[in-house]
């Protein structure tokens, strides 16, 4: 069993219900105008980095890739800036607070680190 395939999966999943429910159900109960736009960067980004946890996936089937750890690594990082980076914009967007914006950038990192991660491997 592939876990990055169901995790994924799931955030694909997740990410379309997230993007329904905020354009639907939260449309008039956001604290300002602005943080519908918030919460839909985290749904795409949320969507971004589930397709790429498809990819990674797909790629770590390749025996020839011959960099399944790497992929791995590059794969539990971005479900773990996935939780930071939208998990933080979605509270945010639904609360106002605003120093929940400081550990969006951690998840930035993270998602920076595991396409690098995708790099290497794929060298």
């Amino acid at each position: 069993m592939n876990v990055i395939l169901l995790i994924g999966a799931f955030l694909a999943f997740s990410g379309v219900v997230l993007g329904a429910f905020g354009a639907h159900a939260l449309k008039e109960k956001f604290p300002e105008p602005r943080y519908e736009q918030i919460w839909n960067t985290a749904v795409q980004y949320q969507m971004y980095h589930a397709i790429g946890m498809l990819i990674i996936s797909i790629l770590s089937m390749d025996q020839l890739l011959g960099a399944s750890n790497l992929l791995a690594w590059a794969g539990y990082l971005m479900f773990t800036g996935v939780i930071f980076f939208s998990g933080s914009l979605y509270v945010l967007s639904i609360t106002g607070v605003k120093k929940l914006g400081a550990i969006t950038p951690i998840g930035g990192l993270l998602f920076l680190i595991a396409w690098v991660l995708v790099f290497v491997a794929a060298l």
